[in-house]
């Protein structure tokens, strides 16, 4: 299965934004895609107080779309069919609420100096600057080719660009420089396909810059080309609507830049960035995720920041601030060392919308600092609360997700199947809801670095083996994994002295490859086990389960990419017998499964 894939200034206005975010993670309401395809370095502090008689050394390895999925630049023009409401931050950025009735056309293949409607247009060989003053209203319909030139605004007022057909090439410097710190409507012209490219030299901040608000508008497509920094590069923030049709391409920097912020409430969007640590979509501040299919491939290595003292590594998208998505898709890839899908600086929020991950590089070294792969990555606390995501690393210490504080998770769908953790928090971990899978291939399924708290939901965890286990928190500071409710399987059992309210029960062995159904009263859930893993397999619910191997499932909900199912119809296999598990390792289980 493939999935086509000043400073001051800028610090005050973060500040101020603050208020506009708490308002708007409160209110928006993300809708669950439906769609139809399916560090903390040294990876677990609390899992050496496992083992037990679980399992034998080596990793352990899945099936199924989870292990498969691929991620690539997809140009098709259908977004997803689900979306949330918009977002933008100053009623002003939508496009409706202007009136653009002075047109000016510019054609780059045979440019003529003018003053038209209150608007001087000036010409020098292919370059044409123009200044609308005070002039409001104004909409330059932009058209032609040139392979030596460049469009410049100037003016005190809002405008509009209209991108009619219009292919721009500068050798020396942005192809499209807004120079008026005014807001900028790029509108992209019905049926009609625009190139930006700059040249290798110069010192420009990208091939489209702009210095004002950079708000994307219409169903044209576009296509950029950054050779010198940042394909596309606006001062303030960058709003794109549905209908959109852009393509990025940068081999010197980001693909978007943008100080204040970058809000996606639809369209098409294709970015592609290869220079070192380079990031897809970079924000000083929030990015938020409404709607449409955003897809990122980078593939640049890690390199050290002299400036910063640190490793660094790629990332499909880095906020500064906060990550928010309610609604679309995000397809990020990542090859290089070091790189990272989603890397946020402060909290993240997944309420709604699909998120597919993929990381394939190792952990970056140099000069005594480090930067590991991960799919998702955060210093503040991450909220899954709906939609879906799905993570893969398969790198050198790549851990799937991680947040340097807590961990909450009330819905959705969250499949991680990582190199070294799987889901993994500094903090205390919740889950009361959601479907979860944790497949840790060389270390834990889930690994909180304080409590871990199973209170409800759907959680399927595997470790590698013994030392590590399925579910781990960090007893050696006295805290404990407390499990209180909710649908409970981990393959290679659960961290020493857990708290287990819910009562838990074992069964002495388990078979790879094989598929099982867990009833817990009047439901099942059917799950596949892996090719490997911790011996042992542990199971709880809200009632005593009955575990049946061997089985033969039809219909129902999938999840995890094949590896879950809730509803199914189940047929056949043979009953398994469970005694009672009061966790810490290998407890007084017996035997193995799994890894032989």
């Amino acid at each position: 299965m493939r999935i086509e894939t000043t400073k001051t200034t800028a610090c005050i206005k973060k500040i101020l934004f603050y208020s506009v975010l708490a308002a708007f993670i409160s209110v928006m309401t993300g809708c669950m895609s439906d769609d139809p395809y399916g560090d903390i370095n040294n990876g677990s502090n609390g899992g050496n107080n496992g083992g037990g008689m679980f399992g034998g050394n080596g990793n352990s390895t899945t099936t199924g779309e989870l292990a498969t999925f691929d991620i690539m630049i997809d140009k098709t023009s259908a977004e997803p069919t689900t979306s949330a409401s918009e977002y933008v931050p100053d009623e002003e950025d939508v496009l409706s609420a202007s009136d653009f009735t002075t047109e000016v056309n510019i054609d780059l293949s045979n440019p003529i100096a003018k003053t038209e409607n209150g608007v001087e247009v000036t010409v020098s060989g292919g370059h044409v600057t123009v200044n609308h003053g005070s002039t409001k209203k104004v909409c330059y319909v932009v058209s032609g080719t040139t392979d030596n030139g460049s469009f410049t605004v100037l003016g005190d007022k809002k405008y509009a660009v209209k991108l009619n057909g219009v292919n721009i090439t500068n050798p020396d410097s942005a192809a499209l420089n807004l120079l008026s710190g005014k807001r900028a409507f790029i509108i992209l012209a019905d049926g009609t396909s625009n190139t930006l490219a700059d040249g290798s030299g110069g010192s420009h901040k990208g091939a489209l810059y702009c210095k004002g608000k950079l708000l994307f508008n219409g169903s044209g497509q576009l296509s950029v080309s950054g050779n010198t920094n940042n394909g596309i590069h606006s001062a303030d923030y960058i709003v794109f609507n549905k209908g959109n049709n852009i393509y990025v391409k940068s081999t010197a920097n980001h693909g978007i830049k943008a100080n204040d912020g970058v809000f996606i409430n639809g369209g098409i969007l294709n970015v592609e960035v290869s220079a070192s640590a380079a990031k897809g979509i970079n924000s000083e501040s929030h990015i938020f995720v409404n709607g449409g299919r955003t897809t990122v491939l980078t593939t640049g290595n890690g390199t050290y920041d002299s400036d910063e003292l640190e490793a660094k590594g790629a990332a499909g998208i880095k906020a500064d601030s906060t990550f928010v998505i309610n609604g679309g898709e995000l397809r990020l890839k990542s090859t290089g060392s070091g790189g990272k899908g989603i890397n946020a600086d402060m909290e993240a929020f997944f309420k709604g919308g699909s998120v597919y991950v993929i990381t394939s590089g190792g952990q970056y070294q140099s000069n005594n600092d480090t930067s590991s792969p991960k799919g998702i990555k955060t210093d503040g606390n991450i909220t899954i609360s709906g939609g879906r995501i799905w993570v893969r690393t398969s790198g050198n210490k790549g851990e799937g997700i991680e947040t340097k504080g807590t961990m909450n998770i009330t819905g959705g769908e969250v499949a991680s199947y990582a190199y070294d953790d799987a889901i993994n928090s500094k903090g205390d971990m919740t889950i009361s809801g959601g479907y979860i899978y944790a497949h840790g291939q060389n270390n834990d399924g889930l690994d909180a670095n304080g409590n871990c708290y199973i209170q409800g939901g759907t959680v399927y965890a595997i470790c590698s083996g013994s030392p590590e286990v399925a579910i781990d928190a960090n007893s050696e500071q006295q805290k404990k994994l407390y499990v209180t409710g909710g649908t409970l399987i981990a393959v290679g059992g659960l961290e020493s002295g857990s708290q287990l309210t819910q009562a838990c029960y074992q069964s002495s062995s388990w078979s790879p490859g094989t598929w099982y159904a867990l009833s817990i009263d009047s439901s099942t859930f059917s799950f596949q086990t892996p090719t490997g893993g911790g011996s042992g397999l542990v199971v709880s619910g809200a009632s005593q389960p009955v575990l049946t191997s061997g089985v033969s499932v039809s219909g129902g909900t999938s999840y995890f990419g094949g590896m879950g199912n809730e509803g199914g119809t189940v047929s056949g296999g043979t009953s398994v017998s469970l005694s009672s598990y009061s966790g810490g390792g290998g407890g007084n289980m017996q035997g193995g499964g799994g890894r032989w």
